[in-house]
């Protein structure tokens, strides 16, 4: 007796049949007439329907767990390189495995991803030509997949191609599953959720071992120590009395050529921001703060429950950090595969851009090539930029606030003027190299910004008089207080809140111009504040009057040109309201000698 025949033997002696499961309904759209099916009259064995003549040994109710590596994200536009089938029990116990790679007739697309050239394809069969195979291991089960909308939405494209119809069959998502058993899981990537159950790591984007460790996590979610959900068992029941075709049906279609879908346009600015992000080292940052996305941060900041596959699916397209417009134009149809909205879509997109953006302020700063990237990433996903204006300012004002929670006031004999605050900004020159350091360290785990070079923003310039160089010119020339070491760390140990965006602090070329020292004098207890330094007042007022120009240094521009000048540069103003002190800073850095 050859080992198929001892197979077929044991699981007719065994006759098992149900397991619980978490399935997702790959459900025809509106206007879809499904494919008839064909109940079971016994709950052992359902009867094979009368269309399916078997090729394949495992005729009894069964999961074929499936994965794919395609060329790019759109299943109309771009085909399948390589698809792999893992056959399994109805408790997960792998049967039969079976993978091939496909000439996708066209270019491999990325293949820093699935490491698939050219040259590995060029030989490879035709979808159409291995249809018939495939077809044989998936009718009759249920099918199942990590993130399975995604890969059966390409195998529904393909087999239309072929000129053969994909019925519409119950089917087990391993990632929407992983929401109901592991529901604080940060990123539903497939090794996340394999590692949170146990499992080994495996070699990840290639089809076989990713169906392999896809049948193994479906394995322990079915497992009934978790336990199953009982409504749920009957789903490869369901899947073998669905009816599969034997044979095409149809003319197969034309082969698309190009890539991307065509559902949505990419601005100009887009373009040439995701062409730069193609070749610049500048996506670094971005790869850098995808590595810490968190869908638990995106759900938070309004992301709908429905769209968690959807933005694990656009997180790891963004790994690599680049997100080119065909990818771009392609998420549109992504988008369509797991049933969105335009609405949901829209705020999954934000939430994703503010999620980003609160990890990129996370240490209370932003880099330029961090904002260049949140902004690219913006634009791509349709996202305002003002949006992330928003949210920067929001995150911000959140981290001063934390860090200015419980600290003790200033003390009653307090005598050295004008306090430090959270967010106060700071500028080291010369002093011991560990001294430095340490009140560097010090300073930004306390919420005090250091910063390289002296601005009209900076609050205290750090110096032991050992050099005399461009930042003690520079706060020279503009009345930046000076303080040294020791001084400053009695300041920062006296670390006052972050002030009130309506209440800026005074400026220290106030005191230069009345011939005193720097550091501003405390007012006498019960006494009134003196009036304002002059300058335009309203909106605009908070961030404290102009500096007077220096020798060799142009005078800083009033509000209104400072707002025309960013508007030129691409930020997002309004008519009226602050000036983030971002612009004032980017226009400084813009206009330095």
């Amino acid at each position: 007796m050859g080992l198929i025949d001892r197979l077929r033997k044991h699981l007719r002696s065994t006759g098992r049949s149900g397991a619980d499961a978490v399935p997702f309904r790959d459900t025809a759209p509106a206007d879809h007439k499904a494919a008839p099916v064909r109940r079971s009259e016994s709950p052992v064995a359902p009867a094979v329907p009368t269309r399916f003549k078997p090729a394949f040994p495992y005729m009894h109710p069964r999961f074929a767990v499936v994965d794919v590596e395609t060329t790019g994200l759109s299943a109309t536009s771009d085909r399948i390189l390589e698809v792999a089938v893992v056959t399994t029990d109805t408790n997960g116990r792998i049967l039969d495995t079976w993978a091939t790679r496909l000439n996708p007739q066209g270019p491999v697309g990325a293949t820093h991803i699935h490491g698939i050239t050219d040259d590995d394809v060029v030989h490879a069969p035709l979808f159409a030509d291995i249809i018939e195979d495939l077809n044989a291991r998936l009718a009759g089960a249920a099918l199942a997949g990590h993130n399975a909308r995604f890969d059966l939405a390409f195998l529904r494209a393909e087999y239309a191609r072929s000129g053969w119809q994909m019925p519409f069959v119950p089917a087990l998502c391993t990632l929407e599953a992983s929401t109901h058993h592991l529901p604080h899981l940060p990123r539903r990537r497939l090794v996340d959720v394999c590692a949170a159950v146990g499992l080994p790591p495996h070699q990840a984007h290639s089809a076989l071992h990713d169906a392999t460790a896809t049948a193994a996590l479906m394995a322990a979610f079915l497992h009934p120590g978790r336990p199953p959900r009982h409504v749920d068992t009957d789903l490869p029941n369901q899947g073998h009395a669905v009816v599969w075709p034997t044979a095409g049906e149809g003319a197969p279609l034309p082969v698309p050529t190009g890539g991307g879908a065509s559902g949505r346009r990419l601005s100009d600015r887009a373009r040439r921001n995701m062409a730069t992000a193609t070749t610049a080292p500048a996506t670094k940052p971005l790869v850098h703060l995808i590595s810490r996305f968190s869908l638990l941060d995106a759900r938070d900041e309004g992301a709908p429950e429905r769209t968690v596959a959807y933005l694990e699916k656009l997180a790891e397209v963004l790994e690599d950090g680049v997100l080119d417009p065909s990818e771009a134009a392609s998420l549109a149809e992504v988008a369509a595969t797991y049933d969105l909205a335009t609405g949901h879509v829209d705020d999954a997109h934000l939430a994703f851009v503010r999620a980003l953006a609160r990890k990129a302020l996370a240490d209370g700063k932003l880099t330029r090539a961090e904002r260049t990237e949140l902004t690219g990433v913006a634009e791509a996903l349709r996202v305002p930029t003002g949006a992330i204006t928003a949210v920067l300012a929001e995150a911000t004002n959140h981290h001063y606030a934390r860090h200015s929670a419980n600290l003790a006031p200033l003390p009653e004999d307090w005598a050295h003027g004008e306090p430090l605050r959270v967010g106060d900004r700071v500028v080291f020159t010369g002093c011991d190299p560990n001294l430095r350091e340490r009140l560097e360290k010090q300073s930004e785990a306390a919420g005090v910004r250091v910063m390289n070079g002296v601005a009209k923003t900076t609050a205290v310039l750090v110096t032991d008089g050992s050099m005399a160089g461009t930042k003690t010119r520079k706060a020279a020339e503009i009345g930046t207080r000076v303080v040294d070491p020791g001084t400053y760390a009695h300041l920062l140990h006296h670390l006052q809140p972050a002030a009130a965006a309506h209440a800026p602090r005074p400026h220290n070329r106030a005191a230069k111009q009345a011939g005193s020292s720097p550091v501003p004098a405390v007012p006498a207890a019960g006494s009134e504040p003196g009036p304002e330094p002059a300058g335009e007042q309203g909106p605009e007022a908070g961030r404290g009057p102009a500096a007077e120009p220096g020798p060799g240094q142009s005078s800083s521009p009033t509000p209104a040109e400072l707002r025309a000048w960013g508007r030129a540069n691409g930020w997002v103003l309004g008519q009226r309201g602050r000036l983030p002190q971002e612009l004032w800073e980017a226009y400084e850095a813009a206009h330095r000698n």
